[in-house]
């Protein structure tokens, strides 16, 4: 069986101007299209660092990471990346040029096909009255809604998500949780987002890669999550029972190994 995305026993390192750091250790995971997949741990899990690989800005230097089968060897416009920055937008241009900008350049769509995508996935996010707007205006919120309609407008394989809403305020953050639920069902795209909340990674995923401590390893991966956090008091258990899994002194499991849990 050929999955959207294969992470095939991937070692990560880089290199600081005193040491070589591995990032993670023999990652392998798979994500199927439509998947709203968490890649969860503490801070210096390699996290982003994966999400990096996997949107094809550094090579693994032990396994393979593949698309479609299709081996990642650089950035593609099959992988859109959102990051968790404000600054992240052109400030020079407004919200539809932003979200266009990427549209255009790849010279896939005429001009009028581009602007057309562009309106469609600005009304999708709710910024339609914000459109002719410059970041300097917006609020970090709408900043990251208009990211993320780049990113979607793209129609990416899979939208590659770092810690997207980390440094909103907590009212924010869940009201960003729900537009990007609500996007995913109108349009059932697949993401890869990265989070160190046990809280937003059951709320966003369907499943969820549990990483240990630097370097990053798999700890276990948490199937059925909607159907586990869904049950009245399953999201308190779950959220209690993946504490447990990433800070208990067990070895890492083998990729294959998998904690599935029920309501």
């Amino acid at each position: 069986m050929t999955y959207l995305l294969e992470v095939d026993g991937v070692t990560l390192t880089y290199k600081t101007p005193q040491i070589l750091v591995t990032a993670t250790r023999r990652v392998s995971f798979h994500v199927n299209q439509s998947d709203r997949y968490v890649l969860l741990g503490p801070s210096g899990c390699g996290k982003s660092t994966l999400l990096k690989a996997v949107g094809g800005y550094m090579s693994p230097t032990e396994g393979e990471i593949r698309i479609k089968g299709r081996k990642v060897t650089e950035p593609g416009a099959d992988r859109m990346m959102v990051f968790q920055e404000f600054d992240q937008l052109l400030p020079w241009k407004t919200v539809f040029e932003n979200v266009v900008f990427p549209l255009r350049v790849t010279g896939k769509l005429s001009r009028q096909e581009a602007d057309e995508r562009a309106r469609d996935y600005i009304e999708k996010v709710h910024l339609t009255r914000a459109i002719d707007a410059y970041p300097h205006t917006l609020s970090g919120g709408m900043k990251q809604r208009v990211a993320i309609a780049r990113g979607m407008a793209m129609e990416p394989d899979i939208l590659l998500m770092d810690e997207p809403f980390a440094a909103l305020d907590a009212l924010t953050r869940r009201r960003m949780q729900d537009e990007l639920l609500q996007l995913w069902a109108d349009t059932r795209f697949t993401v890869l987002f990265v989070t160190h909340s046990i809280a937003e990674a059951i709320r966003i995923g369907n499943r969820i890669l549990l990483m240990s401590p630097h370097p990053g390893q798999v700890k276990a991966e948490v199937e059925d999550v909607e159907s586990a956090g869904g049950t009245e008091g399953g999201a308190t258990r779950l959220e209690r029972q993946i504490h447990d899994l990433l800070f208990s002194e067990d070895k890492v499991q083998d990729a294959d190994d998998k904690v599935v849990a029920y309501g």
